[in-house]
């Protein structure tokens, strides 16, 4: 018999945040009882993304948003501006950082390096966020 899990998480977050969520992913991965097979964190929002990251400095995590609106600055020109121009820029960063992570689940635990961390990166916000933690054995 195969064993998976699924679990939904909410978040509120602000605007440029980010937020660990390594505790709710390792702590999923427990209780799914699954030994060895793989972990898929995902987020269903257009404007937020997922990354891997070391948890050793926190202003890494500012430089990373820094930089990440050095690159995608929210400006008037987009092309498509639904709701305001921070939101067209929310959508292009999220497609470029990527809004699902896969990891190995062995001997019952997510493997990470030893100064990893799971990040929740908020490009637009504040909002209402959630983001979804599956658990396959095999």
């Amino acid at each position: 018999m195969q064993i998976d899990m699924l679990k939904n998480f909410k978040i509120k977050t602000e605007h440029r945040d980010v937020y660990s969520i390594t505790e709710n992913v390792k702590e999923t991965v427990i209780a799914s009882g699954v030994q060895e097979g793989i972990c898929v964190v995902f987020t269903p929002h257009t404007t937020a993304g997922l990354t891997l990251t070391s948890f050793w400095d926190p202003a890494g995590f500012e430089d990373l948003q820094d930089e990440i609106c050095r690159l995608i600055p929210t400006r008037i020109d987009f092309k498509h501006q639904f709701d305001t121009p921070q939101d067209a820029a929310g959508h292009v960063k999220s497609s470029l950082v990527g809004t699902s992570l896969t990891f190995i689940v062995t001997d019952g635990s997510l493997l990470l390096g030893g100064s990893q961390g799971i990040y929740f990166l908020e490009f637009d916000g504040p909002r209402n966020r959630e983001y979804f933690v599956k658990v396959l054995e095999g």
